[in-house]
């Protein structure tokens, strides 16, 4: 673990917002030289803190502007019957991210289509169909004023 202080959480909130920014830049932004901010960010790598640099995705441009969040409960709360839950999800495009989860329901996946026929789709033919799923709530993503996922 990395002692992150106020300089490296700095340098955090600048890489999150841009991961192509360049050495320099970064260092200029934070106040620090070249130098000294590339081991900083070389330490925060190393230690874990720092887990990849990714490209932020229009799915709109893409052809799958259509978001939703579902809520899944699982029939028995098996061990088995959560991970034949997981292998199927995992093979599933257009669920970008699968998260196990307390409360009344055993998961909470967020769903990325083309438009509601292709949702339709998914959420009958492929998640209805999966014997280990006892119940689905849709929420449909009418606009996200934050999202801070990056």
């Amino acid at each position: 673990m990395a002692d992150i202080d106020e300089k490296s959480e700095e340098i955090l909130r600048v890489l999150a917002s841009d991961g192509r920014i360049s050495n320099l830049e970064l260092a200029e932004r934070v106040g620090l030289s070249p130098s000294a901010c590339l081991r900083r960010v070389q330490v925060l790598e190393r230690c874990g803190v720092i887990r990849g640099y990714r490209a932020v995705l229009d799915r709109g441009a893409m052809g799958r502007g259509f978001v939703a969040y579902i809520g899944v409960g699982l029939r028995d709360h098996s061990k088995a019957s959560q991970e034949a839950f997981e292998r199927a999800i995992a093979r599933a495009p257009e669920v970008v991210e699968c998260h196990n989860i307390t409360g009344t329901i055993e998961y909470l996946l967020r769903v990325e289509c083309a438009d509601l026929p292709s949702y339709k789709v998914f959420h009958t033919d492929r998640l209805g169909a999966l014997p280990q799923v006892s119940a689905i709530t849709s929420y449909v993503v009418m606009g996200s004023p934050k999202d801070a996922r990056g």
